[in-house]
């Protein structure tokens, strides 16, 4: 939230620090052998200040790559920082690839755990050189410049508290964010995390080969998320996420069918297909959240609308799949699961607005909500 108030790159520094530091952190806890019940007190609170600073993360870098970017391919432009997930789960996957590969489970369990999260040291140098040379939002400049202009306006002071201006007067925005992410957030864990636990106990697959295949799926997954994203500025932002979730919920029973075959080519094109199709939701989310509200509350608009859906729908659908798999023993509750939350998305995005031609720079809320004014550049602008 304070994003609206200090600037997205300060908030985005900070994230990083605290996200980086808190993750090399975890490679150097003592174990339960050496200090006892204090080392997984130690890992709660060091993974909670990863959560705390995930929710800053993303809504700054998506809204300093959307305030920045070229109006006409911001759908385009915003879709780069959704590429992380996919970077992310390339890299880990990969590094927990060959660490199976190289070392015995004795070795691993050990130790060899260790070395992903020290590995994290070397991005948090790289991504804090590049964090400190880029400028800061020139829209968030410009609002905090009409901001100073008018600090006896009741407006400037409402400025001053994003939070409660969100809640307040963009509650709708927020809904229909946490509604958009909800099959996004539930079908990315499932098809990434839920599947290395189902493809080796239900299916009969190895460890590695499932690893392989999210690893392979992820570099697709990487390569369509901008595509997606360039659609979304050709057809909208709506039209493109609707394909997605829909895709996602009709792919669900397909999906698990090919993995119980136990081949490695079925497993690969039941997961490559789930996720090109969570691409088609994630690449325009970024421009498409950003554009839902004005600048004074946009950091915390976003932020609230990801995150709370977050903790709602992605934290817990790796162990709402497990126990649903324990305790029906079958895939079809899981399926079920997931296009419930399809049904969801799509509810939520079909209500909302088309945000593709708003201008960044003083756009009112998506829903119509609150006091700010409309500001839609013309059309013949954004053709």
């Amino acid at each position: 939230m304070h994003g609206d108030r200090l600037g997205r790159k300060k908030l985005l520094v900070l994230s990083l620090l605290l996200m980086g530091g808190a993750t090399f952190a975890i490679g150097l806890l003592p174990t339960h052998a050496t200090i006892g019940s204090a080392a997984p007190l130690l890992l709660t609170v060091l993974r909670l200040v990863q959560g705390f600073a995930l929710g800053g993360e993303w809504g700054g870098a998506v809204l300093l790559v959307s305030e920045h970017g070229d109006a006409r391919r911001r759908g385009f432009w915003a879709s780069w920082p959704q590429t992380g997930a996919p970077a992310g789960q390339l890299l880990a996957t990969g590094v927990l690839s060959l660490l199976t590969a190289l070392l015995s489970d004795a070795a691993f369990g050990s130790w060899g755990w260790r070395i992903p999260f020290l590995l994290s040291g070397v991005l948090v140098i790289v991504g804090l050189w590049i964090r400190l040379s880029v400028d800061e939002s020139p829209v968030f400049k410009q609002a905090l410049a009409q901001a100073e202009a008018r600090k006896a306006d009741v407006a400037a002071e409402a400025e001053k508290t994003p939070l409660i201006s969100v809640l307040r007067h963009h509650w709708r925005d927020v809904l229909v964010a946490m509604g958009a992410r909800m099959a996004e957030n539930i079908s990315y864990y499932v098809i990434t995390a839920f599947i290395l636990v189902y493809a080796t106990t239900s299916a009969g697959v190895s460890k590695q080969t499932a690893l392989n295949s999210v690893l392979i799926a992820s570099a697709v997954h990487f390569a369509v998320i901008p595509a997606w994203g360039a659609l979304s500025d050709r057809i909208g932002r709506r039209p493109v996420y609707l394909i997605g979730a829909v895709g996602v919920g009709l792919w669900m029973f397909p999906f698990f069918a090919l993995i119980d075959t136990g081949g490695f080519g079925n497993l690969l094109l039941a997961v490559t297909v789930g996720l090109v199709l969570h691409g088609a939701m994630y690449a325009p989310q970024a421009a498409f959240f950003s554009e839902m509200f004005a600048t004074r509350v946009r950091y915390s608009g976003a932020s609230i609308g990801a995150q709370f859906a977050s903790v709602a729908a992605g934290a817990p659908a790796p162990l709402i799949a497990t126990a649903l798999l324990s305790d029906y023993g079958s895939s079809t509750p899981i399926a079920l699961y997931v296009i419930a939350a399809a049904v969801l998305t799509v509810v939520a995005v079909a209500a909302a607005k088309e945000t593709r031609h708003r201008d960044l720079a003083d756009v009112a809320p998506a829903s119509g909500q609150g006091a700010d004014r409309t500001a839609a550049a013309p059309e013949d602008a954004r053709a």
